[in-house]
């Protein structure tokens, strides 16, 4: 039996009156996510449990099965994982992004999506100056990065409430920095950042081609080592990841599952789909599961971009569920599970908490005659997973659904 998992990243939105109140999933062209409800079972989850904070790492731990309440530490340790930081159990690893700060305004949560080649300079220009000890700075890929604070539990740095950059885009940066005991130590980094990077010449270069600089380091996600059994020992798959982002490489690799490297998986609105989609079903040669996401439309999200949020879930239905769906249409031991982590809406720019729609179909699914893959059917389903974290067991365990 093979099991598929396929995420787009905060696909789900609210309706848009230029749509004509229509969601973007309403309105984009997707007869491959549409197949799988109309032959398959269509329902809600909650990804984000209640006073949790809806974000990407909280969504898919969800997914993946583990309740966050037992098992999430944070975003930063997470990302660790997939750089080969090794963590003590009281060392605090933190996502470090490169941002665009203009005054005190944080212009850019992302630098203007700089290159990861451009980024890398940066951190490691950043590491040179700052890096001591207890603190360093490790290149990821684009503007996400990540800050070790060796023995940082021990400044209580773990417990600090830090704000991430793509919820306060246009906002004061000054009125956003980390607060609490100890908030001074992040805060004396990032101002000290912005000093260095200035005077980067990439940054030059970028302001010369009126590209957004990485004048600044932005510290968030913080969190301790954390302990999560094996998804290979809890259901018995052997499995693959596969993503372009270290948030869910991380993830992978801490439960046990392959993790497969596409070269032209950007994590950006350029990814390469149908790289992805061959990768996910070469590894099903081997492995009983595998776990493909999508970060493009969540990008387009934060962005604030309709258009590409559509183009990018017309992607991911064409070449990423169609090129599966067509390569395991007729067969007979399968199942296809597609959802979004959580919603990103492009009027609100940011993660929100609400339930979201998934679909399943293959192996023991009864059609239950919806319409399309939409939030608008998804509500007129009758099966609403209030714990998010049992939505991998239904998928997996039961024989008939």
């Amino acid at each position: 039996m093979k099991y598929i998992v396929l995420v787009g990243d905060g696909m789900a939105d609210y309706p848009i009156e230029g749509l004509g109140g229509r969601t973007p999933l309403e309105a984009a062209r997707t007869p491959n996510m549409d197949f799988i409800a109309q032959q398959g079972r269509l329902g809600q989850v909650k990804t984000i449990p209640d006073k949790a904070t809806p974000g990407s790492d909280v969504a898919n731990i969800t997914i993946f099965g583990y309740d966050t309440q037992k098992y999430y530490t944070g975003r930063g340790p997470l990302e660790a994982a997939n750089l080969g930081i090794d963590m003590e159990d009281d060392d605090v690893a933190f996502r470090c992004n490169l941002i665009t700060a203009s005054g005190d305004i944080l212009t850019d949560y992302s630098a203007g999506h700089i290159s990861s080649k451009e980024a890398s300079i940066l951190i490691k220009a950043v590491d040179k100056a700052l890096g001591t000890n207890r603190f360093r700075f490790f290149p990821g890929v684009s503007y996400r990065h990540l800050m070790l604070a060796k023995r940082g539990a021990e400044d209580h740095l773990d417990q600090l409430k830090c704000i991430p950059p793509h919820d306060i885009a246009g906002q004061s940066i000054s009125k956003n920095m980390p607060k609490g005991d100890n908030a001074d130590i992040l805060i004396r980094l990032m101002e000290e950042s912005r000093k260095i990077l200035e005077n980067e010449e990439i940054n030059h270069v970028r302001l010369d081609l009126k590209e957004n600089p990485g004048n600044m380091i932005w510290l968030w996600g913080q969190g301790k080592k954390p302990a999560m059994p094996k998804f290979t020992d809890k259901y018995n798959l052997t499995g693959s990841v596969i993503s372009a982002v270290d948030l869910i490489k991380g993830l992978g690799r801490i439960i046990g599952l392959d993790v497969i490297n596409v070269p032209g998986a950007t994590g950006y609105y350029d990814t390469d789909y149908e790289g992805k989609a061959n990768a996910a079903i070469k590894s099903l040669e081997k492995n009983d599961f595998v776990f493909v996401h999508i970060e493009a439309p969540d990008e387009a999200g934060h962005n604030g971009d309709l258009r590409e949020k559509i183009l990018a879930i017309e992607r991911f239905d064409q070449m990423v569920v169609g090129n599966i769906l067509r390569a395991y249409k007729n067969k007979k031991n399968f199942r296809i599970l597609v959802l979004p982590d959580h919603a990103t809406p492009v009027s609100l720019r940011t993660h929100v908490a609400d339930n979201v729609l998934f679909a399943i179909y293959g192996k023991g699914i009864t059609a239950r005659g919806f319409l399309n893959y939409s939030e608008k059917e998804a509500q007129k389903s009758d099966l609403l997973m209030e714990r998010g974290c049992e939505l991998m067991d239904y998928f997996i365990k039961s024989e008939e659904i």
